[in-house]
C-alpha cells in the first residue's frame, strides 16, 4: 500500500502527487480516499498573513502575575512585590521591569486566560494543541506534530531550505531530559526541526547552581555538524553521497519505503547543512555591527533571537527559540522560569530585564527592516505558576490560568483578550485553550487549522487538535 507523505505536493520518496493520483485511481491510500486526498490540498492553504513565525518560549512556567497580570489589589501572600505600569495603550498596564515591552504593547495583544490540564511541565499542549495528560514526557512517534513540522511537512518538495529550526538546543537538555512536544510525532522524525547546539556559559567561569539563584547564560547557537573535516571538500562529499544513494537504492528495494524515507530526509538536510552557503551565512552573526549585537545582549538568548530575525530574512517560515533550563550537562541557571524559590529577586535582577532587552530589541530590528508586518511573534510558557506565594518567596506550579502574548504579522496590536479573577488564579472571561493558539498560528501563516493529517493509524485528525481561530486580536 502506497501511503501519501511528505507535502501535498510531492511525497518523501519523489512521487509526485499527480502520479500518485495515477498510480491510486479510485483506490485508498494509506486509509485516505481521492476525495479526502483532494479536499487536504484544498483546506491546507488560505490567504497567509504571516511569512514567518517565531516563537519564543520561556520553559519553566513564567509567572502572569509579574509579568503581564498584575493583581495590585490582592492579598499580600498574592499579589506581587512589582508595580504595575501604564503603556503606550491607555488601559493596558504590564509589570515595572519591562519598561521597554510597555513602549510596544499598541502591535501585541495580551491573552490573560490561557489555561489546560495537560498537567504540570507538560509542553506537548503549545506546540500541538493536544492537552491531554500523558504517562509521561517523553516524545512518542504517536504524538500529534508540532506546528513547525506541520510547516516543514507541507513545505514545497523543490525547496532544500528548513522550514523549521530549533534554538538553542533540543527542548530539555539543559536538564538532560528530553521533553515532548517540538518533534514530527506521527508525521515522521524527517519533519523534525533542524535543531541547533549549543555549550552555554557564564560570565564568571564554573558555578554550582542552587535553587533561587539566577546567572546570566552566555553562548551562541551552532549549526550541527557545520565545519566540514580537514581534506573534506565539496567534490568528495558529492561522492560520498552519490554512493550513500546507490545504497539507498538497495534499501527502497527491500521494501522499507517508511524508514528509508526517514533516513533520505535526514540524510539530505545534513549535506545541505554542509553545503548550504545560505544557512551558514544566516548564524555568521560577526555580521552585524556590535552595536545591533549589545541591542539584543549577548547571551545565549539574545543571540538565539538574533540569528531568528536573520532566518526570517531568509525564509525560514517556522523558528523556535527557548529560553532553557541549565542544570544537567552544564551548571548554570537552575531555576531559568520555574522559580519555586526566590522568585522576585531572580524576575526583577535577571529573567525580565534579559526578556526585556531581547524582545524590544527584535521589535525594533524587525519593524525596522519592514518585516514585523510579516512576522508573527508568540511569546509563551507551557504553564503559569500559583497565586499564592510559597515560604520559600517563589511560585508553585500552574495551569489553570496563564499570559501569552502575540505579535506581528496578523495580529490587531493593542489588546487584552480573556480575563483571570481577582488573584490570577483562575480564567473568569474568554478562556485559551493552548490548541487555540496554535490554530491562531497556522491561520496567520495561510495554513488551514482544520486540515486533516494521518495518524499511525490513517485516521485523519486536525492539526489544531480542535482549536478554534481567536478572530477577536486578529486583523
Amino acid at each position: 500500500m502506497l501511503r501519501m507523505l511528505g507535502s501535498p505536493r510531492r511525497c518523501c520518496d519523489g512521487i509526485t502527487r499527480r502520479e500518485t493520483l495515477q498510480v491510486g485511481g479510485a483506490a485508498a491510500l494509506g486509509g485516505w480516499s481521492l476525495p479526502q486526498l483532494l479536499q487536504a490540498d484544498e483546506l491546507s492553504v488560505l490567504e497567509a498573513k504571516a511569512k514567518s513565525v517565531i516563537f519564543i518560549f520561556l520553559l519553566g512556567g513564567a509567572a502572569t502575575q509579574d509579568m503581564f497580570d498584575l493583581k495590585p489589589e490582592a492579598p499580600a501572600e498574592v499579589r506581587s512585590v512589582f508595580n504595575p505600569i501604564d503603556t503606550v495603550v491607555p488601559g493596558i498596564q504590564i509589570c515595572e521591569h519591562l519598561p521597554r515591552l510597555a513602549q510596544w504593547t499598541d502591535r501585541t495583544a495580551i491573552i490573560r486566560s490561557v489555561n489546560h490540564k495537560a498537567g504540570c511541565h507538560n509542553c506537548m499542549p503549545l506546540y500541538t494543541g493536544f492537552d491531554q495528560l500523558l504517562p509521561d514526557q517523553h516524545p512518542r512517534v504517536s504524538d500529534s506534530p508540532s506546528m513547525g513540522s506541520v510547516c516543514e511537512y507541507l513545505k514545497p518538495g523543490e525547496n532544500d531550505f528548513p522550514a523549521y529550526l530549533f534554538m538553542p538546543c533540543w527542548l530539555g537538555w539543559g536538564q538532560s531530559f528530553r521533553r515532548s512536544g517540538p518533534y514530527g510525532g506521527y508525521l515522521g522524525k524527517r519533519y523534525d526541526a533542524l535543531t541547533t547546539e549549543c555549550m552555554p556559559t557564564m560570565p564568571d567561569g564554573g558555578f554550582t547552581p542552587a535553587a533561587g539563584t539566577p546567572q546570566t547564560v552566555l553562548g551562541r547557537p551552532l549549526l550541527p555538524a557545520s565545519v566540514m573535516q580537514d581534506g573534506l571538500t565539496l567534490d568528495r562529499l558529492s561522492t560520498r553521497r552519490s554512493l550513500l544513494d546507490q545504497l539507498d537504492d538497495q534499501r527502497r528495494q527491500a521494501d522499507i519505503m517508511l524508514t528509508a524515507g526517514s533516513f533520505d530526509r535526514s540524510q539530505q538536510q545534513a549535506f545541505n547543512i554542509l553545503t548550504s552557503a545560505g544557512l551558514r551565512d544566516a548564524f555568521d552573526i560577526e555580521q552585524e555591527t556590535p552595536e545591533l549585537r549589545d541591542r539584543y545582549g549577548r547571551t545565549l538568548f539574545g543571540e538565539s533571537t538574533l540569528i531568528a530575525r536573520r532566518l526570517v530574512e531568509r525564509g525560514v517560515k517556522f523558528i523556535n527559540v527557548t529560553w532553557d533550563l541549565f542544570w544537567g550537562p552544564v551548571e548554570i541557571d537552575y531555576d531559568a522560569w520555574d522559580t519555586h524559590t526566590n522568585n522576585f529577586e531572580i524576575l526583577k535582577t535577571n529573567k525580565l530585564p534579559g526578556l526585556d532587552q531581547t524582545l524590544t530589541a527584535l521589535f525594533e530590528d524587525l519593524d525596522a527592516r519592514g518585516l514585523l508586518d510579516e512576522t508573527l511573534i508568540v511569546l509563551t510558557s507551557e504553564m503559569g505558576r500559583t497565586p499564592r506565594i510559597n515560604g520559600s518567596a517563589g511560585r508553585d506550579h500552574w495551569t489553570f490560568c496563564y499570559s501569552s502574548l502575540l505579535a506581528g504579522a496578523g495580529i490587531r496590536g493593542g489588546q487584552l483578550y480573556g480575563s483571570s479573577d481577582s488573584q490570577a488564579g483562575y480564567v473568569a472571561d474568554l478562556p485559551v485553550r493552548p490548541a487555540d493558539i496554535c490554530a491562531t498560528v497556522y491561520h496567520c501563516l495561510g495554513i488551514n487549522p482544520d486540515l486533516r493529517l494521518p495518524d499511525l493509524g490513517g485516521r485523519p485528525v486536525e492539526i489544531a487538535n480542535g482549536g478554534r481561530v481567536i478572530e477577536e486580536i486578529m486583523v
